[in-house]
């Protein structure tokens, strides 16, 4: 993996952000690196401003699907499914 060529996909502010799109795109087959330069990763991390800058890093063969990937995110297009997880068919009756 070494070898591979990794490209910025994104930019985002804060590592929940960084850490929730990155299972996001994993989900969907995508291998990702979060990489954060500066005191946002020190003992005490700063979580605003562009200190807190973390880069989304894609390998580059997977560029493009992760590019239309996050604009179906960003359009809404993931939305109904999170509704159709939800289960209430084994959920107690009040």
């Amino acid at each position: 993996m070494s070898q591979d060529k990794w490209q910025v996909l994104d930019n985002v502010t804060g590592s929940v952000q960084a850490e929730v799109l990155k299972g996001f795109l994993e989900a969907q087959g995508i291998e990702v690196i979060l990489s954060q330069e500066g005191i946002g990763e020190s003992v005490f991390p700063v979580s605003i401003g562009p200190l807190s800058e973390i880069q989304i890093l894609v390998r580059a063969d997977q560029l493009q699907d992760a590019q239309k990937i996050m604009s179906e995110y960003n359009a809404g297009d993931f939305e109904d499914l999170a509704d159709s997880d939800n289960v209430t068919e084994d959920m107690p009756e009040e």
